[in-house]
C-alpha cells in the first residue's frame, strides 16, 4: 500500500482528475498549467507516475481513476494508524484528542458512527 503514497503536490494534481474525470489528458494539462503552473511535460509525467502506482489510468488520452478519492484516503489512514499506532483506533483517537477537544458535535458523530457499525 505504501506504494499509493503521493506527495502534497501530487496529490493537489489527483484532486484535479478527481473533481474533473473522465477527462482528456490534453484538458488535464491546462487545468494543471492554470492551477499549478506546470507544463504539459510536468502533467505528462506525473500521470504517468500516479497511473503506474494504480491510482489513475490513461486510456487512449481519457484520463479516469481507478481508485476513487475516498478510498484513497480511506487507504492512507488506515496505513497511517497501523503503522503508528499498531492498528489501534482507541489508541489513535487517544492521541488525537490529548491535544485537541472535540465538539459536541463531533463526539455525537461519533456515536452515531459506532451506532451504526454496531447494527451491522
Amino acid at each position: 500500500m505504501s506504494n499509493l503514497q503521493m506527495g502534497a503536490i501530487e496529490s493537489r494534481f489527483a484532486d484535479i482528475i478527481w473533481q474533473h474525470e473522465p477527462l482528456s489528458s490534453a484538458d488535464l494539462a491546462i487545468y494543471s498549467n492554470e492551477q499549478l503552473g506546470w507544463k504539459k511535460t510536468t502533467s505528462y509525467t506525473v500521470l504517468k507516475r500516479l497511473c503506474n502506482k494504480g491510482i489513475f489510468q490513461n486510456n487512449k488520452g481519457t484520463v479516469t481513476s481507478l481508485i476513487s478519492k475516498n478510498e484513497y484516503y480511506s487507504m492512507q489512514s488506515e496505513q497511517f494508524v497501523a503503522e503508528t499506532f499498531n492498528g489501534s483506533l482507541p489508541a489513535f483517537l487517544t492521541a488525537f484528542t490529548s491535544r485537541k477537544s472535540l465538539t459536541a458535535e463531533e463526539v455525537a458523530h461519533l456515536k452515531h458512527l459506532v451506532a451504526e457499525y454496531e447494527d451491522n
